[in-house]
């Protein structure tokens, strides 16, 4: 991959202290690819004036190959197309087809679209609703399918932080939804609602800004971690609140046994969320 593509991603995927100028989605899979297995990471962002796909493929000597897709043009043909790369000696082929796609706060498609990675005649990666549409277009069949192992992501608003994550035992999201009450006369307070159940609960935030709870969703633990010290003591209340989802084996697991972890291949799902609060 040159140097251009390197900053280009890194610079999408950046997460500075100061309030972003661009919000983005990356997912890393672990994917099959000739035999091999390899770190993928796919990264959705957005600016005002750009909207990008970068599909990266990571090797055993942590060489780095990205497709670049531009997604911002006004040519509705420029909605659906086909991209080649090499990884090593390996040509890889990406299909997509996002002129039905549905947007929502995101830069990631909400529904009616598909990104079929592919190589080998075989698809290694699948996104979007549209499956049987991406295997027919690509004349290709189906591999296993690419695990999701870690996600990170940028959501703006200002009171009311909504996400989907992966947290149970079957691949189905789960809707997450964080509310805020820091302004009034009682204590600034917090909510963290899974599938619209409340799940935790946190109150005194002034002095439980940073902390964790382990809820279960799905038969399944999850730690969520949080640190919110921006939105109670920045200028106006703005600011960037940290969020981690997690799976874990079990109640006693602390995030820093995670940590130990190299992430790609660790069999725990990590979802990280940056939550800017706006005015």
């Amino acid at each position: 991959m040159s140097s251009t593509s390197t900053r280009d991603v890194e610079e999408a995927t950046s997460t500075p202290d100061s309030d972003p100028a661009h919000n983005f989605v990356t997912c890393i899979y672990t994917t099959k690819l000739a035999d091999a297995l390899h770190s993928t990471t796919v990264t959705w962002a957005k600016t005002v004036i750009s909207h990008t796909l970068y599909m990266t493929v990571e090797d055993d000597d942590d060489r780095h190959y990205t497709c670049k897709i531009d997604l911002k043009t006004w040519q509705f043909w420029g909605k659906k197309g086909l991209k080649s790369f090499q990884v090593a000696d390996t040509r890889v082929d990406v299909f997509w087809d996002l002129r039905n796609a549905l947007f929502a706060a995101s830069p990631e498609p909400a529904s009616g679209y598909y990104v079929a990675m592919v190589s080998q005649e075989e698809v290694v990666l699948l996104l979007g609703d549209q499956k049987s549409e991406a295997l027919k277009r690509a004349r290709a069949r189906m591999r296993e399918e690419a695990r999701l192992v870690h996600k990170k992501e940028i959501v703006f608003a200002k009171k009311c932080f909504c996400t989907k994550t992966t947290l149970g035992q079957e691949r189905r999201e789960h809707s997450i939804m964080i509310e805020s009450a820091l302004a009034g006369p009682y204590d600034p307070e917090m909510w963290i609602s899974v599938d619209g159940v409340e799940s935790i609960r946190v109150p005194n935030l002034h002095w439980r800004f940073r902390g964790n709870e382990t809820v279960v969703v799905g038969n399944v633990f999850v730690q969520i971690l949080w640190d919110v010290h921006d939105w109670l003591y920045s200028a106006n209340h703005s600011g960037v609140g940290i969020f981690v989802f997690r799976r874990c084996r079990d109640q006693k697991e602390s995030f820093w046994d995670f940590l130990h972890d190299r992430p790609v291949f660790s069999l725990a799902f990590c979802h990280f969320l940056y939550a800017w609060m706006t005015e």
